[in-house]
């Protein structure tokens, strides 16, 4: 059984290898310089700032952006510690000057260590330009290829047992009595201290389910703690050196004997000192050793130097001696710090033995610790575990799983880690799950919990009800008093962005959006420190930092890839995808949202367009969780005077901001003079036993519980009409939907109605009618002297934004806004005629009386008639009319559409320079020309030369073909000869 589940590891392996492999090829082949840099794999045009000597005398050099301003910044790019990196001349193609690790990485700066050559330091000028590419290496797969096949030919040894667990052959032990524990950590609840003693009696296989904030390494950490205390050797490992790090610093913390394997230059700063070469540069031997050194270098300097042969023969022979000598002192020193350490830590990898850990017996450790064991490939794994007889594995299924290049592999099982394989197998027998978490507020966490937790998760009382208001310094604000926000851009035309390469995704919209909800926490008191923002999309994160970054430098945005295992009081998320499609790529990956939502301790705010999100189920029951237990706001009530794209561009430029832009470039720019402005405190309701909250909108575009509203308002009109009250006002948080119910209703039943207010401060107020008295009887037809106005097109020159909730659909070019405040100029103009002729208005309506004809309708009715014919005239005749300013050209019969605003215009308008897009058509103009090296269609010619990466392949193949010809032709004229 292990024997063929290790060859088909094997097989998947060789599936991704060669997929990296691949991948590699096309960057180095295909891929320009710049889309490597954009995909976050190659920094450019970098300087080396600073060189240094140091971590045990590797070359540290320090690289920043070769540019005068001294605050220049990193592109977005997935550097970190532990990457092994190319250093390449700006002006070379060919092989690179030099391999290092990277050891730090910052906004401004990137930190590699180079290991010390024979030849000399690598010598670096300050005022030249290099590059930093990422390199594929093959120790880690030639590792895992190695650690399969010995797990092929295990037949016995110290993990035979526990190799017939996990491959199902037996089942696991039961568990042996323990005495009482004496803990190191009092403060362990009751979840953890159970995780504890089970782990510690189980015989061959116990796993720790740690959700997040549960505190999984503290339990870690006391386990560790209490197998040392019983005289047990651990080998702790973990797939990333920030979780072992992580390990090594609480471990640290009570004093125990620790060593912890791997290059320095991946270790944080407070762990190097207890690294192996940290430890054996303090030992009796690093003087002996740094000697030996010393003569071997000069030793080789001799041999250069010396002409004779026996001399050059002697020097030789002596440094073969010396090599010798080194080794053994080192393996003597390395193999007395391994024995003295109770506990030595290492990637997985690491543990490899290879390395260090081949100096030990077979039999060594009694128990290997790996955490974050569901992030790990299951290869990787086995390489601890054939060395013990027990295993304790601890990680969260339910978060990211690891990461896998190649999708047919993945689809076959490399995805699939063995944690949860053994969860899914042998289930609560081998697992103890951790129940109470210390992070995050009790709506942060109930949600996360009833979605991948089957609602076990509980929050402790410390954090059940914590908000960024009680941190100190901050003011309580609408922001900072919630812990939930969906800030929702459906309707409001704030599409992804369409580029070619599909791999990423962009949503300037959202960016804006984001840099708006972090101006206003921000000047609540919130530290940028503590708020971070997440985005699934490396282009979206690469926007967001060219934003936000220069404004909020403590500010962190990551991908979701690259935060598990973080937290901030504050986390932002970014959804991007905002489409007509409503696709939402790997946005459907539950356990990518699980991450996401569970890094915020305080607040997590969600902008997404729900109207796509919500085509998947999952996505959509987060909406919906949102929308029951926080705040839904929309887009426009964030942005003053936002409008969608497919309103009128006159109305976009008149107004005093503008909206956010759509043009495909990679930072938002906010007009001159634009204000940012966050959103405004939620106006009360004029009467409070009114006030009820709103649903939010669907993919439909209408709340999902329409009939339920409207059957509910209609109760309310009942109520107040058989109330004693004359005057029902209605709460601002109504949508333009509900409003227009309201609106029919309360005509249906005679009552009259009127919206009041602008933006978000609009309301509905309803009164009852008064009787009718007398001498001031009701509005008369319109007379001949003052006629009613009639009508007209929308102006175009002062246009109001659209009310937040209404439809982006339809060509737009009706400004409902206008339309109302026409009606309420004709409304006054007809209650200024009713009273200015009351006689003739009586007489009119005595006369009518006499005759028995029907009665008038009521002044309400006809209004209402007259908005929807001057809607629908206003409507046609705005799609038929020139869309420039004060221009009533027809274009029913020609016209011309622009690409830049969607609107058609005459054709002495049609010019984008003359109707206002002129801005627009240059950034397209000098879009076409970088693309594709034309100005439009048929000017010019293309230049085809070929990128010079590609023309010196080309090169190449061919001097390699003509020589080959060459050497053909020698041949046959030899053979002639002859």
């Amino acid at each position: 059984m292990a024997a063929e589940a290790a060859e088909r590891q094997l097989e998947l392996l060789r599936e991704e290898r060669e997929a990296e492999l691949a991948e590699s090829r096309t960057w180095q082949e295909s891929i320009s310089l710049k889309e490597l840099q954009r995909r976050g794999v190659c920094l450019l045009k970098l300087q080396a700032a600073n060189q240094r000597t140091g971590l045990y005398g590797r070359l540290l050099v320090t690289f920043q952006p070769r540019k005068y301003d001294s605050d220049a910044e990193l592109p977005y790019n997935s550097f970190g510690p532990g990457d092994i990196v190319g250093l390449y001349d700006s002006a070379g193609q060919g092989d690179p000057l030099s391999t290092g690790i990277v050891t730090r990485v910052t906004s401004k700066a990137v930190t590699v260590a180079f290991e010390e050559s024979r030849d000399g330091m690598l010598s670096l000028d300050r005022e030249s330009s290099y590059r930093l590419l990422k390199l594929a290496n093959d120790v880690t797969y030639n590792r895992l290829k190695k650690a399969l096949n010995a797990l092929k030919q295990h037949h016995s040894g110290p993990a035979s047992d526990l190799i017939n667990v996990l491959f199902f052959s037996s089942d696991p032990s039961a568990f042996s009595e323990t005495t009482p524990l004496k803990l190191y950590n009092n403060s362990l609840d009751a979840s953890q201290r159970e995780a504890v003693s089970f782990s510690l009696a189980q015989r061959e296989l116990a796993i720790v389910h740690g959700p997040p904030g549960t505190g999984k390494t503290t339990t870690l950490v006391e386990i560790i703690l209490q197998a040392v205390q019983q005289g047990l050797k651990v080998l702790c490992c973990a797939p990333s050196n920030v979780a072992v790090d992580n390990l090594v610093e609480r471990l640290a913390g009570y004093k125990a004997r620790i060593l912890r394997l791997g290059h320095p230059a991946r270790l944080l700063e407070p762990i190097q000192q207890h690294s192996l070469d940290a430890v054996l540069a303090r030992g009796d031997n690093a003087q002996i050793v740094a000697d030996i050194r010393k003569d071997i270098d000069q030793a080789f300097a001799k041999t250069k130097k010396a002409q004779d042969k026996g001399e050059r023969s002697h020097f030789l022979s002596e440094i073969k001696a010396l090599r010798k000598e080194l080794k053994e002192r080192e393996e003597t020193a390395m193999a007395a710090a391994l024995t003295h350490a109770s506990v030595i830590l290492a990637t997985n990898t690491g543990a490899s033995s290879d390395g260090p850990l081949k100096l030990l017996p077979e039999n060594h450790f009694d128990l290997v610790v790996i955490d974050e064991c569901a992030q790990a490939l299951e290869a990787s794994c086995w390489i601890p575990l054939l060395k013990a007889r027990k295993c304790i594995l601890a990680g969260d299924h339910k978060q990211l799983p690891p990461t896998i290049i190649s999708h047919k592999a993945a689809a076959k099982g490399l995805s699939l880690s063995l944690m949860e394989r053994l969860i899914e197998r042998y289930g609560e027998k081998i697992v103890k799950m951790l129940t109470v978490q210390y992070r995050m507020h009790q709506a942060i966490m109930q949600w996360a919990s009833l979605e991948m937790y089957s609602g076990r998760l509980t929050a402790h009382p410390s954090v059940a009800q914590h908000l960024l208001k009680d941190l100190p310094g901050v003011t309580s604000t609408e922001e900072t008093a919630i812990p939930l926000l969906l800030i929702d851009t459906a309707g409001c035309g704030l599409f992804e962005l369409e580029v070619e390469d599909e791999q990423s995704k962009g949503n300037p919209g959202e960016v804006e959006l984001a840099g708006l909800h972090i101006q206003a926490l921000v000047e609540a008191g919130v530290k940028a420190q503590d708020i971070a923002v997440v985005a699934p999309y490396n282009l979206q994160v690469d926007m967001l930092r060219e934003h936000l970054c220069h404004r909020y430098p403590e500010l962190e945005i990551k991908s979701v890839d690259g935060f598990q295992g973080r937290e901030k009081e504050a986390v932002i998320l970014s959804f991007v995808r905002s489409n007509r499609k409503g696709e939402v790529g790997f946005l459907a990956e539950d356990r990518r949202i699980n991450v996401a939502v569970t890094r915020a301790r305080r607040h997590v705010a969600v902008i997404c367009d729900t109207r796509t999100v919500s085509n998947q189920a999952f996505l959509k029951r987060l909406v919906d969780y949102f929308s029951q237990h926080g705040e839904v706001h929309t887009a426009f009530e964030y942005l003053d005077n936002l409008v969608p794209e497919n309103y009128t561009q006159e109305g976009r430029s008149e107004r005093q901001g503008a909206k956010l832009p759509a043009a495909p470039g990679p930072k938002p720019q906010l007009p001159p003079g634009r204000k940012l402005k966050a959103a405004a405190t939620k106006p009360a309701c004029p009467k409070p036993g009114a006030c009820f909250s709103p649903n939010t909108s669907g993919p439909g575009g209408q709340s999902p519980g329409t009939k339920d509203g409207a059957d509910r308002f209609k109760a309310m009109l009942v109520a107040f009409l058989e109330s004693s009250e004359l005057q029902l006002d209605f709460p601002p948080s109504l949508s333009s939907h509900d409003r227009m119910l309201v609106h029919l209703m309360a005509e249906e039943h005679g009552l009259q109605h009127v919206s009041t207010g602008e933006g978000r401060n609009r309301y509905i107020s309803v009164r009852k009618k008064e009787p009718a008295e007398p001498s001031l009887p009701a509005a008369a037809p319109p007379s001949k002297e003052l006629p009613l106005p009639q009508p007209q097109r929308p102006s175009r020159e002062t246009p109001v934004p659209a009310e937040p909730g209404g439809s982006s659909k339809g060509s737009g070019k009706v400004d409902l806004k206008t339309l109302h405040l026409e009606r309420v100029q004709r409304e006054k103009a007809r209650r200024e005629e009713a009273g200015a002729g009351p006689q003739g208005s009586s007489r009119k309506k005595d006369k009518s009386e006499a005759k028995g004809k029907p009665a008038v309708k009521s002044g309400a009715g006809k209004a209402a008639e007259e908005d929807i014919d001057a809607l629908i005239s206003a409507a046609i005749k705005a799609d038929n009319t020139c869309g420039f300013p004060r221009c009533k050209a027809s274009i029913r019969t020609l016209g011309q559409l622009c690409l830049h605003c969607n609107r058609q215009y005459c054709l002495s308008h049609h010019i984008p320079e003359v109707h206002g897009c002129g801005e627009k058509a240059k950034a397209h103009a000098r879009q076409r020309i970088s693309r594709e090296g034309v100005l439009y269609p048929g000017s010019g010619s293309k230049d085809k030369s070929l990128d010079p990466a590609k023309r010196a392949h080309l090169q190449r193949c061919l001097d390699k073909k003509l020589s080959e010809l060459t050497s053909q032709r020698k041949s046959k004229k030899k053979d002639k000869e002859k």
